[in-house]
């Protein structure tokens, strides 16, 4: 063998060598049971170190795809996304959870999780009661975790958390019916009367007991009497006397 092959094949086996590596090296936790590495992740998530969580809670799964390790791996990586701002992850882990295992003993969790994800994830919308472009906020995240509140309410009516999520609902209940006032004075305050009706009137069908009703109503008087509609802005007004007479005489004054 020549000078120039001997050096050729030197160098190749340096390559060869280092791109092999040391596999225990490489991943220190290759030979480690699902129960180990469950509670190395488990570990990590206790620790508040989210990211990493994740990342052992993933790997866990794709290792022992099958057990109970590997379920509840899903449903804690699940919540570490959610712990670490990752809402749309948080998201999809649960829904995957829910889709995976619908009769797991710990599924209303998930539901519970999804919820609290589309809850977090609606409150970059909080200027929604603001008065400012008020037609062009999206209320899908507020819609969303309040339909996953309410299936979990409903499936799991004995759930440990299906108070809280109760209370959420109502929260959010009031916070979509206050959104549709807010549209509706953004409608009024351009002269768009017909539109700010439309929008009272489905804030009156659709959130009957929230608390911005009696708004809902004065707003649909003043909007009926800027179109000369006597006959219905004082239907109107007697309506929202018989049920918030206090804000009726305000309305009949102004």
């Amino acid at each position: 063998m020549n000078r120039f092959k001997l050096i050729t094949s030197l160098c190749l086996l340096a390559v060869l060598n280092a791109c092999s590596g040391n596999p225990e090296k490489d991943e220190p936790d290759k030979g480690l049971s699902a129960a180990q590495l469950y509670r190395e992740a488990k570990a990590s998530l206790d620790a508040g170190q989210y990211e990493e969580a994740v990342n052992e809670f993933e790997t866990l799964e794709a290792r022992y795809p099958f057990g109970k390790y590997a379920q509840q791996a899903q449903l804690d990586a699940a919540y570490a996304y959610y712990k670490y701002g990752e809402t749309d992850s948080a998201i999809a882990s649960a829904e995957r959870f829910i889709k995976l295992n619908p009769k797991n003993p710990h599924v209303d969790y998930a539901y519970y999780l999804k919820g609290l994800a589309n809850f977090d994830r609606s409150k970059s919308l909080t200027d929604i009661i603001l008065p400012q472009d008020a037609a062009s906020k999206d209320t899908t995240s507020l819609r969303q975790a309040f339909d996953d509140f309410a299936i979990l309410t409903k499936k799991f009516p004995d759930s440990r958390y299906a108070e809280d999520a109760r209370q959420r609902m109502i929260f959010l209940y009031n916070q979509l019916a206050t959104h549709e006032i807010k549209v509706a004075e953004y409608y009024m305050r351009r002269g768009a009367y017909v539109a700010a009706i439309n929008r009272c009137k489905y804030a009156v069908e659709n959130y009957p007991s929230a608390t911005a009703l009696p708004d809902a109503l004065s707003i649909m008087v003043a909007a009926y009497r800027k179109q000369d509609l006597n006959d219905l802005a004082d239907d109107t007004l007697r309506i929202l006397a018989t049920n918030f007479p206090e804000q009726a005489a305000k309305v009949a004054n102004k």
